[in-house]
């Protein structure tokens, strides 16, 4: 069932006179929002202009930016980040886990494992190919809150964990709830701005809901890019690895240009052929090559710091939440702050998806799904692969890895580690390969999201939208790569994820809302049943 059919199947609660598309034009072909698109779009130009045009002097500002929002606003990332996990706890054990996504009949369209895989494959694919060696070994030699000595290992992998686990999946789920629930329950477009009509009511589809959705496409762009620009970073350090091409910005240019056009490939092919598709076979890879880790490391070693390393994470969480009176504010500021701003900025891209492949689900079995699943992931992958790097690091003196991070050769890390192990250059081989797809996964499902905030709410606009978006999506990635590298994707990621933080605090009194008429209309239902028999 198309989303268009089921705005018309399901029971619009709130009785909204809005009709999907009715401020959408029609422009050269394209089925766009009237002025979300175009806005969106002139403001994307203006930004990457510049940036390609004076790289240098772009990449000192975003320094710059970098420096000074995780140093004054530090607390709005991390109160959102904490308030977002709460809420998610909240609902989980209230009630309003027992509203269906979609009405009490809808039936899921995807299995456990599609639905799951392409939560993966869009959400944090990329990052724990880039992170998965790095981080621990990083934790670990710099350790956070002060600890030293033997704890170093503990905090390093615990606070790895921490970043992939609860925290950004919970602020992914709200954003993916409240539109869930705005579209599927309530009749509303799948966008932004439809999550907001618990309290702005019609004002949505004016100037207000302009600004949200608006604010949206510019936190996935550059959330998105962010992400890009790693795994164009670590995919060029493989191939320098591999074949000794050396890593320069020009190699990291063509390789957003080739993944680019192979995304667009993705794009035509739809979401089933497409991103499903890939987000199976990258499951299947990203598994076998986690199992070939634990089976060549220390196994059994690394099978019990599942367990070890869990309790760590849980007891260190309250410590590595806090942002008050903190000493190690280099780790507070680089990492958790950085990690919160990139995942709000993250949230409309990942949350719009998975609310779109989530029909049918109740919001306990979503949050289940959406929260536990991918820190479950995390304790495997984090324990496994840094684990096994630490091990080789502490107690067998290999320093390969440790030096790569020591001379920040990050994208590095990955493949210093895989090449003490037997069939090094297949593993690396792999592991490129699944950041490639990784990549192209991405890139296809955030045209996806961003076509669909920009046409108002429709997700089944003309492809050549998504296309359109998707060359955006590149040229932004190319532009911050240019100016200023690493610290530019970081600064840019900040710099958009701070107003948005603002826009989920508001959205949680929305869901709340949202979620509380429902059951409300639920138990009327159940009051009105005997007497309609």
């Amino acid at each position: 069932m198309s989303h268009s059919d089921s705005v018309k199947s399901t029971s619009t609660f709130y009785r909204s006179p809005y009709k999907l598309g009715q401020d959408n034009i029609q422009l050269l072909g394209l089925d766009v929002h009237n002025p979300v698109f175009l806005i969106a779009a002139l403001l994307t130009l203006i930004f990457i202009v510049p940036a390609l045009a004076f790289p240098i002097e772009a990449g000192d500002i975003f320094l710059k930016i970098r420096i000074w929002t995780t140093t004054q606003f530090d607390w709005m990332f991390m109160i959102t980040a904490n308030t977002l996990l709460a809420l998610c706890l909240l609902l989980v054990v209230t009630p309003m886990g027992r509203v269906r996504i979609g009405g009490a009949n809808a039936l899921p369209e995807y299995s456990y494992a599609s639905w799951f895989a392409m939560m993966f494959a869009a959400g944090i694919g990329i990052g724990y190919m880039f992170y998965g060696v790095l981080e621990p070994v990083t934790h670990a030699m710099t350790p956070p809150l002060g600890i030293e000595g033997p704890l170093a290992v503990h905090i390093g992998i615990a606070a790895s964990i921490f970043h992939w686990g609860l925290h950004p999946w919970a602020i992914y789920s709200i954003v993916g709830l409240s539109l869930a629930i705005a579209s599927y329950n309530h009749g509303l477009p799948l966008s932004i701005r439809s999550a907001f009509y618990p309290i702005l009511g019609e004002r949505i589809w004016g100037w207000t809901g302009h600004v949200i959705d608006i604010l949206a496409v510019f936190a996935t762009l550059f959330g998105l890019a962010t992400s890009l620009g790693l795994g164009a970073k670590q995919i060029t350090a493989g191939l320098s690895y591999l074949f000794d091409i050396p890593p320069s910005i020009g190699v990291q240019i063509l390789v957003v240009t080739v993944i680019t056009v192979v995304a667009l490939i993705s794009v035509l092919r739809g979401m089933d052929r497409g991103i499903k598709r890939l987000s199976e076979i990258n499951m299947v890879m990203a598994f076998v090559l986690l199992l070939f880790v634990l089976t060549t490391g220390s196994t059994l070693a690394i099978l019990s710091s599942y367990a070890t390393n869990t309790v760590e994470y849980l007891r260190y969480f309250p410590a590595l939440s806090n942002w008050i009176n903190r000493e190690d504010t280099d780790f507070l500021h680089g990492w958790s702050t950085f990690y919160w701003a990139w995942g709000i900025a993250w949230s409309p891209f990942v949350g719009m998806f998975i609310a779109r492949i989530s029909r049918g689900r109740t919001v306990r079995e979503f949050i289940a799904v959406a929260i536990l699943a991918p820190t479950i992931v995390a304790v495997i992958w984090f324990s496994t692969f840094g684990g096994a790097a630490l091990t080789q690091i502490l107690a067998e003196g290999t320093t390969s890895v440790s030096l790569a991070v020591a001379n920040n050769e990050i994208g590095l890390a990955l493949f210093k580690y895989l090449e003490t192990l037997p069939f090094s250059d297949l593993t690396s081989g792999l592991a490129v390969l699944l950041i490639v797809i990784f990549f192209v996964s991405s890139m296809d499902s955030g045209s996806l999201v961003v076509d669909a905030i920009t046409a108002g709410g429709k997700t089944d606009a003309p492809i050549i939208q998504r296309v359109f978006w998707c060359i955006f999506e590149g040229l932004i990635a190319l532009a911050l790569l240019l100016g200023g590298g690493l610290a530019s994707l970081q600064a840019a990621s900040l710099l958009t994820g701070f107003p948005f933080a603002i826009v989920l605090l508001l959205m949680c009194v929305c869901l709340y809302k949202g979620l509380m008429q429902e059951v409300a209309k639920d138990k009327l239902e159940a009051i009105q049943a005997p007497d309609s028999s």
